[in-house]
């Protein structure tokens, strides 16, 4: 980080000390945080008996699905919209001389 002491400005503000970034240090940051959140996501549980693949007392039953395809809602093919009818029957002269 780049420390910045106070001072004027030409225009009489002050401004205090603070400090910054400096230019591309914000992204550069940014992948070392992805790339450590990354590490630390595939690493994290690998050893546990829980998580492992094969079979064993310890063992957590896989999900399976409930869902059937295609869904289907009760009374969807009673409920038909009717069909909108035009309301004019003559066409419409838009000017388009702009």
């Amino acid at each position: 980080m780049v420390a910045v002491s106070g001072y004027e400005r030409a225009d009489g503000t002050k401004v205090r000390p603070h400090t910054r970034w400096a230019p591309g240090a914000r992204s550069e940051m940014m992948k070392v945080a992805l790339f450590a959140l990354l590490v630390v996501g595939v690493g994290g549980g690998a050893g546990t008996a829980a998580t492992s693949s094969g079979g064993g007392a310890g063992q957590l039953p896989k999900p399976r699905t409930t869902a059937v395809y295609p869904v289907k809602f009760p009374g969807q093919e009673a409920k038909q919209a009717p069909r909108p009818t035009p309301t004019v029957s003559y066409p419409i002269p838009w000017d388009r001389s702009r």
